[in-house]
């Protein structure tokens, strides 16, 4: 649609962020989480757990064919999937906890966008320099020497993108395998389509697109306003003390005049969204705390006190205005909404612990015959038929025998024997990790209520032990 004259555009252009490096401790913290994150994502899938001979030694895999979650000695079967539920609750309640108490510190260290983005920008910086020579080379004209840095600089991050996407993959089945079966060409369809989309996507939104992806893709910050409070730990610019903004010089000529604040632009120049913290709180802010790294060793050689950038909460802030003394962060932390969480997650985590050490590694299920219901024998017994299903969820064959509680006289036999073999406890093998299915059919006496409730019980008779029972019910005429 056509603008009319005058008129201003709906959206502004883009402008460049080039981040300036840094260094302090929050920048140290960075590096730090970075290189512990991409370690466990790149590194968790080649580590190996010996599960025995009969389940894949992969540590971390995720088989879809065989509908398995395997984590080190942990293994999820579809009928599980509760703990999956489970562990993605325990995922938001930790993200309400993070951001009631110090905002958007995930955005800001652990977030794979801002890992990967932050991983481009530090080899944007070793291939065009800091951020005057970038700013310089993205308005030089085109020459050798600009194409040269910038395919070497795509070509890195293309590598780390494929990198990523192809580190994806091995979640999903036998690393080693995988690898041999990607490279040789004979991987499925599916395994390629997938590296491409993932590298696609890490190359767009952690080289090019950066901060856009923050301040108008993410949701997440929109959403982390209904968790923020007049307590929560933000970075914030301290303007009872920096204001009025002026240099050194003014500063030392008129010191009732000026605050702390030199109107350097050191703490906008670092910010890998490009944002002004001086401005307030803002969609744009990650709560890196860069700035702070900024601003504390532009205050050291100024000879003025650190902190005028700090993580503080707007009721602190306040009171520092009023002349209180600053508080201690952890008095900050301790708050009942923070403890409110905690104690949620870690009940939740205590409760999934539990019940991972109490469930059994056998189960059963049965399902009745309905056509037909029952069927008269000729010594005149009720004969009914179920197929059972027998779980083993160890790694390991086991042997087990399903009997019935409830139903007096009952003899069991199996589609694979005569009935002159019945007895009352029926006796098989479970091959490991897998569901035995077995045909059973039942015969009671004919006296007795049309319809009565019983169980099957199945026991395991290895070392380990361990049973289930499963409800059920006999049909007479």
């Amino acid at each position: 649609m056509l603008m009319p004259s005058g008129s201003s555009d709906l959206y502004e252009k883009r402008k460049g962020v080039y981040p300036k490096a840094v260094d302090g401790f929050y920048r140290r913290l960075k590096w730090a989480i970075m290189a512990v994150t991409l370690a466990i994502y790149w590194g968790t899938p080649w580590i190996r757990w010996d599960r025995g001979p009969y389940a894949p030694d992969q540590a971390v895999l995720v088989d879809l064919a065989h509908r398995r979650f395997y984590m080190f000695a942990i293994e999820i079967w579809p009928h599980e999937f509760y703990y999956v539920a489970g562990l993605l609750i325990m995922a938001g309640i930790g993200l309400f906890l993070v951001t009631s108490a110090v905002g958007r510190a995930w955005c800001g260290y652990a977030c794979p966008q801002t890992v990967w983005t932050d991983l481009y920008q530090h080899v944007e910086r070793f291939i065009d320099g800091d951020r005057n020579a970038q700013i310089r080379l993205a308005k030089a004209p085109w020459s050798a020497t600009k194409i040269t840095r910038r395919f070497a600089k795509w070509g890195v991050w293309l590598a780390i993108a494929f990198a990523t996407g192809g580190a994806w993959i091995f979640y999903f089945a036998d690393a080693p395998a995988l690898s041999h079966d990607f490279w040789a060409g004979s991987a499925a369809p599916v395994a390629y389509a997938t590296v491409a989309v993932l590298t696609a996507t890490t190359l767009l939104l952690g080289g090019f697109m950066r901060e856009q992806v923050c301040i108008y893709m993410c949701p997440w910050p929109r959403i982390q306003t209904a968790m923020l409070d007049e307590k929560s730990l933000v970075v914030t610019y301290k303007d009872w003390r920096g204001e009025q903004r002026g240099s050194v010089k003014k500063a030392q000529a008129n010191p009732d005049l000026f605050g702390d604040c030199i109107d350097c632009n050191q703490c906008v120049a670092v910010c890998p969204t490009g944002i002004d913290i001086r401005d307030g709180a803002q969609v744009g802010c990650i709560t890196c705390a860069l700035c702070i790294d900024a601003c504390d060793k532009v205050m050291a050689q100024v000879g003025r006190p650190r902190g005028l950038i700090d993580y503080c909460t707007q009721e602190d802030a306040e009171a520092e205005k009023q002349g209180a003394a600053p508080r201690p962060v952890l008095k900050t932390l301790l708050r009942p909404r923070t403890l409110a969480y905690a104690a949620v997650w870690l009940s939740i985590g205590a409760a999934m612990l539990f019940a991972l050490g109490a469930r059994t590694r056998i189960d059963i299920a049965a399902q009745q015959d309905r056509n037909p219901i029952f069927v008269r024998l000729s010594d005149g017994a009720i004969r009914n038929a179920y197929m059972v299903k027998v779980r083993n969820m160890e790694a390991r064959p086991r042997p087990v025998t399903v009997a019935v509680e409830g139903l007096p006289g009952a003899m069991l036999w199996t589609d694979a024997m005569p009935r002159e073999q019945a007895a009352t406890t029926v006796i098989a093998t479970v091959p490991a990790d897998s569901v035995a299915k077995l045909r059973l059919f039942i015969a009671a006496p004919a006296p007795g209520p049309q319809r009565q409730d019983f169980a099957f019980t199945v026991r395991a008779t290895d070392r380990e032990g361990g049973g289930e029972r499963e409800p059920a019910r006999f049909e007479r005429p």
